[in-house]
């Protein structure tokens, strides 16, 4: 249902209603077009898995229109319902509305990310603040939210059970915090400013996609390539053709700070241009360059935090999430930061030690810290990360690894299917069965990077579950694995093992989703919980049984060595400075951007001294660890993030107590799996986090076992779990 999505959209982009499209001219053309558009009708493949051969580009803004306009007739129906209001014809109603759109829109967004071209990138900037303005019409209906206000009022007197209620008092939250109580003035201002954020966001989307991909590195000799493989060279020079630049090399890169070939290039020039390239994203002039649009979202945020009552942005996000204060955030992460950027030091002596050792006559520099890390941990633990990547086959980490986790935990079975369209050559799709037999969802595996396909890893829902619509999920993880050469094995980083491990974490949260309702479906949780089922899924990554049953050699299948295995276990906390340093430097950032009225936010030129001035103030300003993402291409903050980056690291308190929870009930079990199901993944948002929390564990969270799990513990005084946790 589209209320939700919009109301979310309201929320957390500031998007705001469209001057609509005309219907077409003649009926009959009217008709003909709605009976060839995909979108006007549920799908009939299973479980409603989208049309992707039938979906055209021209198909999405009838769709869009056409779902908005027959969304707002649905809305105003209820509105102006003459009966009393009810739960069923309001509530259950709104929950009910906006099909058309919901199915174009979900599609259209998930596209956009995994797979978008011009005509795409164009619908979405001509479309954002027509969808904002859509989510105001709904939002803002005075008469609507006067219906819900008068349910909420006798909420407990309606008979209606437990999720029932919860489900009046969310509306009600969204509403009032969207706006509903404001003057007509003011709603007005309101929806400017939602319209226009939405705009920005958009450009800031469209630049940070283009510009990772103007950035790629060229490099004129393969001796400038010494330590890559010869398929990651050959791959460099594929990549270097298809750009017109024959017999040169290029290298793409992510959307972090930090570039995986820092790791393996031994010539330290190549390394240094490939970081400097990376940072100088989104602030090096030019027509992608994001800082007038930064500045410009943040003063606009601070502006409407201030329109509805809030003294700054994160204090509107957060009052929503588990957290609850701007306050109860600072507080974690200031006791975290001293602590991390110490343990990073110490990291960084062993790292000058080994290039003084090599005779380096150079300083430590933040190009060099990934390619250094490795030669220290060969040098600790006796084995590097390319000692590992033989054993880590993509098909054979997802298959025998992640699916056989799920299978052991959750008696899940996973079937590949190959009749079902694809949006793209590359994925791959698997029906997912239940330990009793039965079909429990579709998911879709979109494993490799590609030029029109953003940075990072995630999953999104196609469709989801609810027992209200009778919908059975589909689900589908991103990553972005670099392609090898045809022919070739695409085999894996430890990290990106761990991520694929992770990004199941959230599929299996939307797959075992068994609500009544769209509202509370799956992964639709707080920000700041959302990402800890998918973390505590990791655990399952190094787990020795698991470990044995996927880490064989793509070759010559033989398992990975006891010793390699018992050294990928043993290094786990290694490193662990850098990468905790890294991500507080972004997190913190989030939050000084965030919490500023808007005449403190600096105009463009201003930006990145702002940010290099947030970083001193919080003590992460450690020079060979720069933050994990800069503020022009901080995708997160200028998204669904936005005042919630801390996200990770407060949900891994959370992922933390958990693995410490199955390590003291036995393990890998089916009664553990079941009951971590039954108590916590089977329920999306139709409890109270916490809550849900609190009946899988038996207790309230504590800070330790992530001060344990990050190396912190001798460094941070451990106690009480934060604030908000408790």
């Amino acid at each position: 249902m589209t209320t939700r999505l919009a109301l979310a959209l309201a929320a957390s982009l500031g998007l705001a209603m469209p001057a609509y499209a005309k219907e077409a001219a003649a009926p009959a053309a009217a008709a003909t077009a709605k009976a060839s558009n995909p979108f006007f009708a549920e799908s009939p493949l299973p479980l409603h898995y989208p049309q992707f051969d039938k979906i055209k580009d021209s198909d999405f803004a009838p769709a869009f229109d056409a779902g908005m306009a027959e969304q707002l007739k649905e809305v105003d129906a209820i509105a102006g319902n003459s009966a009393a209001p009810t739960f069923d014809n309001t509530i259950v109603a709104l929950e009910k509305s906006g099909q058309v759109l919901n199915r174009a829109q979900t599609v259209f967004f998930s596209l956009v990310g995994a797979d978008t071209n011009d005509a795409r990138n164009k619908l979405r900037a001509d479309y954002s603040g027509r969808f904002a303005a859509h989510s105001d019409a709904i939002a803002l209906n005075g008469k609507l939210f006067e219906r819900i206000d008068t349910l909420y009022n006798k909420r407990d007197k309606l008979g209606l059970d437990a999720q029932g209620v919860r489900l009046v008092e969310r509306y009600h939250t969204d509403f009032v915090r969207a706006g509903a109580r404001l003057s007509d003035a003011d709603k007005a201002k309101l929806k400017a400013m939602n319209s226009e954020l939405a705009e920005l966001g958009s450009k800031f989307s469209d630049n940070v996609l283009k510009d990772v991909n103007a950035s790629a590195v060229v490099i004129d000799s393969a001796k400038q390539l010494d330590g890559f493989t010869p398929e990651q060279i050959a791959g460099a020079a594929d990549l270097a053709k298809s750009r017109k630049l024959e017999g040169k090399y290029v290298i793409t890169l992510l959307n972090t700070t930090g570039q995986p070939p820092e790791s393996e290039l031994t010539d330290r020039a190549t390394r240094q241009k490939l970081h400097e390239a990376s940072i100088a994203r989104g602030s090096h002039g030019g027509e992608f360059d994001n800082r007038e649009i930064i500045s410009k979202i943040m003063k606009l945020r601070a502006n409407r935090a201030k329109l509805l009552g809030y003294p700054n942005h994160a204090a509107y996000v957060l009052e929503d999430e588990t957290a609850k204060t701007p306050e109860a955030v600072n507080d974690m992460l200031g006791k975290l930061a001293p602590a991390a950027v110490a343990n990073a030091k110490r990291e960084a002596a062993d790292l000058q030690a080994m290039i003084n050792k090599e005779g380096g006559k150079f300083d430590l520099a933040p190009w060099d810290w990934a390619y250094y890390t490795e030669k220290v941990r060969k040098d600790k633990y006796n084995f590097d990360e390319s000692q590992l990547k033989p054993y880590f086959e993509l098909n054979n980490v997802l298959e025998n690894g992640v699916f056989y986790a799920a299978n052991q935990l959750y008696g899940l079975t996973f079937k590949k299917r190959t009749d079902l369209p694809l949006y793209n050559p590359d994925i791959t799709t698997y029906d997912v069965f239940d330990a009793d037999g039965k079909q429990l969802a579709i998911f879709i595996a979109d494993m490799y990077a590609r030029d029109s396909k953003r940075g990072g890893a995630w999953m999104n829902s196609y469709v989801s579950q609810s027992g209200l619509t009778g919908y059975k999920p589909v689900v589908a993880n991103h990553l972005n694995i670099p392609k090898p050469p045809a022919g070739k094995p695409t085999l894996l980083t430890w990290d990106e093992v761990t991520t694929a491990f992770h990004e199941f974490g959230h599929a299996l949260h939307g797959m075992f989703s068994n609500v009544e309702y769209p509202y509370f479906t799956g992964t639709s949780v707080p920000r700041d919980f959302v990402e800890y089922p998918s973390q505590v899924n990791e655990m399952w990554a190094d787990w020795p049984a698991i470990l044995k049953h996927y880490a064989k050699h793509n070759e010559t299948g033989a398992p990975m060595p006891q010793e390699l295995l018992d050294k990928v276990v043993a290094a786990s906390k290694f490193n662990q400075g850098f990468r905790t340093t890294e991500y507080l430097g972004s997190a913190m950032l989030d939050q000084r951007w965030h919490q500023i009225s808007a005449d403190q936010v600096p105009d463009a030129s201003g930006v990145m001294a702002f940010e290099a001035a947030a970083q001193k103030a919080d003590g992460t300003n450690y020079a060979p660890v720069p933050p994990r993402y800069r503020t022009p291409y901080f995708s997160h903050i200028m998204g669904g993030y936005s005042a919630g980056y801390y996200a990770y690291i407060w949900s891994e308190v959370l992922d933390a107590n958990s693995v410490e929870w199955f390590e003291q009930h036995g393990g890998l079990t089916r009664a553990n799996g079941d009951h971590f199901r039954k108590t916590l993944l089977s329920r999306g948002g139709s409890t109270d986090a916490l809550q849900l929390f609190q009946d899988f564990a038996g207790h309230a969270p504590k800070i330790e076992p992530l001060l344990k799990k990050r190396g912190l513990m001798a460094e941070t005084e451990a106690g009480a779990a934060p604030a908000a946790t408790k």
